[in-house]
């Protein structure tokens, strides 16, 4: 059965897919390297081995073929040039993207392998295409020609028709069965991002899936509090590539898992090249900020645009993706400028700082300290803002500015959750009032000297038993969402039901639209609030809740409405 289990999971290896340096020069060559090496006869466009050459001469006991005497398209597909530890999972991945694939064989001995698709017109498709665009499997470029045989017969007794290719294959029926529902592959992707720990950029995205081909566009956008995105790739099978590679990974270390399916839009319109959305192709759209086009405009936009987007920005600190990442995830945030990227020059700098741009390297060095501002100076405490500032991070200190009470210093523990804190909180409306978070210049929040005043504005958190993330690896990290209407409750003791729950929310001042309770643990539960607004009010009043002697609540938002 591990066995079985070890096949299945070679079914979503990486899918080697052909480069563009290969394309322009390799077809010539390889088609010369194909007729030297198989003595194969040329038959127009297509390569046709010899039937009887002497590589097949021992596959007799392997497999039974059906002669196709005219030479004519077959749904048998033959691969060769194929390196000796390629996997059957590998070879049925080059098929998938033009139909159903209904046999394999791999002979390694011989680097060649046979493909069966359910009828010609897959086959057609699939050599067509890959006459005009080389193939590769392993860095290796491999040829793709039609097979002298109409049918592929594998015996079933031998050990090529093993466990491993029938899982393979199971797995792409499985495939093929999936994208039939979503109606076909699609050069557009949809891309869903769960458990977003760390802030995913526009840029990360790009990093990611420009491994298996180059991006044309990328559009990014919040929906039913999560985040998603849609990525153009010129053709399908890039696009099917990077499904099939992508899919259930994470992105950084047991979090930001990439679900990926087809969009049923075939191109992305793309108006503005900012952080939300790029034009891969047309590098001279406007970011939709007057003031910042202006600027860049004023330096030279052709040149300037695309590596100030793309070096710019939120996504620059966590850039650890462009190392080569471990088995079962992408790579953990590392904290350094993407290599290959060039930062502009000292003037070009100065004019964007003059203009209020920040720069992913002056954004880098912020730390874990944030600059919240526009608060509500009759409502806001230190207490309120360590509660709600605690869902994305463990807040060490909190300083209510002495001189200025409608703006707060609040220090993080480290600088990935203030970044993650960002994200969700900047323009966030707390007490009537959309607040405005952004790095601060200072590295830590400084407590008041002795005999200064201070009016309690300043308390530090570091011993407190209320931070949500002490423990490595804490299950909370897989739980952090977008403020919502509907917050996630902790923590219920048995002996409370749900009146009492909803009458505690009431009589603080939070009407309660709806309740209910985890199916399969009472100790959780989900309640509705009228508004997003009435959520974060109940959020910083109700966490920390006293239930029972010994219980209380713990409150966090949630991806989920009822």
């Amino acid at each position: 059965m591990a066995a079985k289990q070890r096949t299945r999971s070679r079914t979503v290896l990486l899918f080697r897919h052909f480069d563009e340096q290969a394309c322009k020069g390799e077809i010539g060559r390889g088609s010369d390297e194909l007729l030297s090496q198989s003595g194969a006869v040329s038959n127009g466009s297509v390569m046709s081995p010899q039937p009887n050459h002497s590589d097949n001469n021992n596959d007799a006991k392997k497999v039974k073929l059906d002669k196709n005497q005219n030479g004519k398209p077959s749904k048998v597909i033959h691969i060769r040039n194929i390196p000796n530890e390629v996997t059957e999972a590998e070879i049925i991945h080059l098929g998938i993207p033009f139909g159903r694939v209904t046999n394999v064989l791999v002979l390694k001995g011989k680097n060649q392998a046979f493909l069966e698709m359910a009828d010609e017109v897959a086959a057609s498709t699939m050599v067509t295409y890959f006459t005009s665009c080389m193939a590769q499997l392993r860095g290796r470029a491999v040829y793709v020609q039609f097979s002298n045989h109409k049918e592929l017969k594998t015996d079933q007794t031998h050990s090529n028709a093993n466990a491993s290719a029938q899982a393979a294959l199971q797995a792409a029926s499985a495939l093929s069965g999936q994208n039939e529902t979503q109606g076909g592959p699609n050069t557009v992707l949809r891309v869903i991002i769960e458990h977003m720990v760390y802030p995913v950029t526009l840029e990360v995205l790009c990093q990611i899936f420009t491994r298996f081909g180059k991006v044309l566009k990328i559009v990014t956008f919040t929906k039913n509090n999560t985040f998603q995105a849609l990525i153009q790739y010129p053709d399908v099978v890039t696009a099917q590539a990077a499904k099939l590679s992508l899919d259930g990974q994470n992105i950084y270390n047991s979090c930001c898992t990439l679900r990926i399916e087809y969009s049923k839009l075939t191109s992305l319109n793309v108006k503005y090249n900012n952080d939300k959305s790029r034009d891969y192709t047309n590098p001279n759209l406007p970011t939709g900020d007057p003031g910042l086009d202006a600027t860049l405009a004023g330096l030279g936009a052709g040149e300037l645009i695309p590596q100030l987007l793309i070096a710019g920005g939120s996504g620059g600190r966590h850039r650890g993706l462009a190392q080569d990442p471990a088995p079962g995830r992408l790579a953990p945030p590392a904290g350094m400028p993407l290599a290959g990227f060039q930062m502009p020059g000292a003037a070009a700098t100065t004019a964007l700082s003059a203009a209020g741009i920040r720069l992913a390297g002056t954004m880098g060095s912020t730390g874990c300290v944030l600059l919240v501002s526009n608060l509500n100076e009759e409502m806001v405490t230190p207490d309120a803002l360590f509660t709600l500032f605690g869902v994305y991070g463990d807040v060490q200190r909190v300083k209510i500015l002495y001189n200025k009470k409608d703006s707060a210093l609040i220090q993080m523990s480290e600088p990935h959750q203030a970044h993650l804190a960002m994200t969700h909180m900047d323009k966030l409306r707390v007490f009537g009032k959309q607040i405005r978070v952004m790095p601060s210049k200072h590295q830590t929040v400084q407590l008041p000297k002795e005999g200064q005043p201070d009016a309690g504005l300043t308390k530090d958190y570091s011993n407190s038993t209320l931070h949500r993330f002490k423990k490595p690896g804490s299950k909370n990290y897989q739980n952090i969402y977008p403020p919502s209407a509907t917050l996630h409750l902790s923590n219920i003791p048995p002996s409370v039901s749900e009146e009492e729950i909803k009458d505690a929310f009431t009589k603080n001042g939070f009407p309660v639209k709806a309740f209910k309770f985890f199916p399969k643990d009472r100790k959780m539960a989900l309640i509705q609030l009228p508004t997003m607004d009435d959520a974060v009010a109940a959020l910083i009043k109700m966490h920390n809740y006293q239930l029972s002697e010994s219980n209380h609540l713990r409150v966090s938002f949630s991806k989920s409405s009822i």
